[in-house]
């Protein structure tokens, strides 16, 4: 097996909606934000190299949105999507399976894109099987109205339509284990990988940033962040008694972390590059 960071590109949101009920003065220490209030963030996904498979993990915003929709995250950077996957001598074609930790615009958006004549949608990976779970499409596909706007239909509803969608309950996904939460929106998972003798998780949004880790750093976004205190309880004593590596999806200085238990509970003990860890 050989894994690869996939830098998609950055973006800006603003930072308040990034850390809810807490105030500015704490995270700014963190995660400093501009004049406008807009802090960075990335786009980090993951590709794993497994015999005749090639798998994706999450595939970021996507390039088919009005100009306008990519105005309001400001996305920076020289990085894309498919500029990623080709540097590493792959083409879109090769990927056997793109596994979504969840259905929100920016992490499942570059899985569609707009045909040649942009009369209709494509998969950006023709060759692949995208992977769901049956509790989150039905949340994503009927979606209520606070999370409506990160649930885009053309992001979500052609994987079905081109007979690309599976879900894990059907035909169990077994190359890596799961965590399932259900804060930040229902049944989000969080695939941890076992890889040169250590057990790697991709974060996707249970822990957004090392600025996260204190407990009551909530997004704004969560749907229900007492739910998202239990699950990060629950996965704090895991990555701690388990010595899981944390693979950070958004946060812009972190690649890699891990946690130490402390009296004021987890806090960051660790941070290093993926390719300091993994040779």
């Amino acid at each position: 097996m050989k894994i690869y960071p996939i830098e998609t590109g950055n973006f800006k949101l603003d930072g308040g909606a990034m850390f809810g009920v807490v105030p500015k003065s704490l995270w700014q220490k963190t995660n400093p934000a501009d004049s406008n209030n807009m802090c960075s963030w990335a786009l980090r996904c993951m590709l794993i190299e497994d015999g005749n498979r090639l798998i994706l993990i999450d595939n970021g915003m996507g390039d088919k949105q009005s100009d306008k929709f990519f105005g309001y995250y400001y996305l920076f950077g020289d990085d894309s999507l498919m500029s990623s996957i080709k540097k590493l001598g792959f083409h879109p074609d090769d990927i056997t399976d793109v596994f979504l930790t969840h259905l929100h615009f920016d992490h499942c958006g570059g899985g569609i894109k707009w045909n040649a004549d942009r009369t209709n949608y494509e998969a950006t990976f023709k060759n692949a099987t995208y992977w769901s779970n049956k509790k989150h499409w039905k949340w994503a596909t009927q979606p209520n109205d606070r999370e409506k706007a990160s649930f885009l239909k053309e992001n979500i509803l052609p994987m079905k339509e081109l007979g690309q969608l599976k879900f894990v309950e059907e035909e169990p996904f077994d190359l890596f284990d799961l965590f399932y939460a259900d804060g930040h929106t229902d049944a989000m998972m969080i695939p941890i990988i076992n890889y040169q003798g250590k057990r790697l998780a991709f974060m996707a949004d249970l822990l957004p940033s090392a600025g996260h880790i204190p407990m009551p750093y909530v997004m704004g976004y969560d749907t229900r962040p007492l739910l998202t205190l239990e699950d990060r309880k629950r996965f704090y004593k895991k990555a701690i008694d388990e010595n899981l590596y944390l693979f950070l999806e958004h946060d812009y200085q972190n690649e890699v972390i891990t946690l130490k238990d402390t009296e004021k509970g987890a806090r960051l003990d660790v941070s290093v590059k993926f390719g300091e860890l993994f040779s």
